[in-house]
């Protein structure tokens, strides 16, 4: 691997190359952003273009995605990018969360607005496993068994003879589906579609005996592509209505994990982090791993950039801080992060931690109560203040960070001395600080805008501008600054003892 610092080789030699202009949109489920990308060969340099806040709305009793307004916010992008005058974009990639979809009719329009993973049943799940067995589905797809896949999302529908569904002829991940409505193209990439409990890494396809077996519409699901390739261009009309002129779109880590995991600079063995609403805790690996423990641990191998996969436990991240800032907040007062996480290192350690994945966190609304639910049920003080709730979640969150790497560890088979952080999360320097408390591991942050690079530097490479991992990790390197938190020998007997508390937690049952 190129050493930091290093020249990257690239497809070109450094004098026949110019800078490119790359689009990338990184759509989260809480907000999203155009970020324009210029490349020289050697360096990234990150320019936010538009940002906009998302969720889901209610429509027809049900939590849906607002598919037009967020093919407006894309629009918007390339608008700014107009704006600017410049020389014109070389490609333009999309990453989004995992899971979710749209369905097309058979003239190739959205029948509905997407429905949102927040309103999935644990009922849904169970049925399907009396069809497909549990344990069978995981063999087949490597993938966690989590409320919210795609394979339980569309289980429900076919328990409720949707007519949405009974219509559709193609199903588009969000991303994928945000891509057609702007150039006609329906494909879908690889490491999105394994987030949906319906790829078959053995047979590098779809899982077609569970689509049949659970009644879903075979003909729905596309061809597959790779991270890495160019999947068609803006439409004539898109592009003279956008005055970019018809742009390629590349195929990135379409899946917002993968882009960002792809951007992680770090060599040897490592565990990594994409930490934002969720905390996505994994390794590389070439192949699915599927041993008892992995099944047991309820960690998921969702496929990596470079084709293979990323064994990785989904944690509940930033999300149960983020629904308290917003019951905090009022006309009059919206409590800034840096003020949350001032109250929270004055407030007094390990007062009380809960299990970040307790079932009740992941629905919105009430988050506090629940936090104080959990912590009087199981006989710990209920946090009172602000600070004292913010301190509960980052350290319950550090102590979950430390499970995971012990558990990251057995399926490696060997130590990972180096825990990477990504994403908006590192933000918060008093978790990055606790987490490397907690795992008693160097902990490295960044790049912040891990998906955005990823995505960037993926489209560099469908434009062969750059010929592998390596290389893309020199850029990485090249153009992030890159923090180190070194832990704190002093303070492991008391993370010790937390963690205690909190193992003995998530063997009980908790009632809502």
């Amino acid at each position: 691997m190129s050493a930091a610092g290093s020249p990257v080789r690239g497809g070109a030699s450094p004098a026949s190359r110019r800078t490119l202009d790359l689009l990338a949109f990184d759509l989260g489920a809480s907000n999203g952003r155009a970020v324009l990308g210029r490349f020289d060969g050697e360096r990234l340099v990150l320019e936010e273009l538009h940002r906009f806040e998302n969720g889901p709305v209610e429509r027809d009793g049900h939590l849906r995605w607002d598919a037009q307004g967020l093919l407006g916010h894309l629009k918007a992008g390339f608008a700014a990018y107009a704006e600017q005058g410049g020389p014109g974009l070389a490609s333009f990639g999309i990453d989004s969360w995992g899971v979710d979809y749209g369905l097309l009719d058979r003239d190739g329009r959205l029948i509905a607005d997407p429905r949102a993973y927040r309103e999935s049943t644990d009922e849904a799940m169970r049925a399907a496993w009396e069809v497909v067995p549990k344990r069978t589905m995981f063999d087949r797809t490597g993938i966690a068994a989590m409320n919210f896949n795609t394979a339980y999302q569309l289980y429900r529908r076919v328990l409720e003879g949707d007519p949405e569904l009974a219509r559709a002829e193609t199903l588009l991940l969000m991303p994928d589906l945000l891509g057609y409505l702007l150039t006609g193209e329906k494909r879908s990439e690889y490491t999105n579609a394994t987030t949906t409990n319906l790829y078959d890494h053995d047979a590098h396809d779809w899982d077609r005996a569970t689509i049949r077996a659970l009644g879903i519409p075979e003909r729905v699901f596309t061809a597959l592509d790779r991270a890495g390739s160019l999947r068609g261009r803006l439409t004539e009309t898109v592009a003279a209505e956008l005055g970019v002129g018809r742009v390629p779109l590349a195929a990135v880590g379409t899946h917002d994990t993968a882009s960002a995991v792809a951007a992680i600079p770090g060599a040897g063995d490592f565990a990594f982090c994409s930490s934002g609403t969720w905390s996505l805790f994994g390794v590389e690996t070439d192949a699915p791993v599927r041993t008892d423990d992995v099944f047991a641990s309820n960690f998921s191998n969702e496929g990596s950039v470079q084709g293979g996969c990323r064994p990785l436990k989904n944690i509940m991240g930033l999300w149960p801080l983020q629904e308290c800032r917003r019951e905090w907040t009022t006309p009059e007062r919206r409590p800034a992060w840096d003020f949350l996480s001032a109250e929270a290192e004055k407030a007094e350690p390990f007062r009380s931690v809960v299990d970040p994945d307790w079932g009740p966190f992941f629905s919105p609304g009430g988050m506090t109560a629940k936090i104080r639910h959990y912590c009087r049920a199981t006989g710990q003080p209920e946090p009172e203040t602000e600070g004292q709730v913010v301190r509960c979640i980052f350290e319950s969150l550090a102590l979950k960070y430390r499970w995971a790497v012990g558990h990251l560890e057995t399926l490696k088979g060997r130590p990972l001395p180096v825990l990477h952080i990504v994403g908006g999360g590192i933000h918060h320097k008093l978790l990055d600080r606790m987490a490397a408390d907690a795992t008693q591991r160097l902990v490295e942050t960044g790049p912040v805008e891990g998906a955005c690079a990823g995505n960037h530097l993926l489209q560099a490479m469908a434009l062969g501008e750059l010929r592998d991992m390596d290389e893309l990790r020199a850029v990485v390197r090249n153009s992030f600054p890159i923090e180190a938190f070194e832990p704190d020998p002093a303070a492991a007997a008391k993370w010790d003892d937390a963690y205690g508390r909190m193992l003995a937690y998530m063997d009980r049952e908790v009632a809502p």
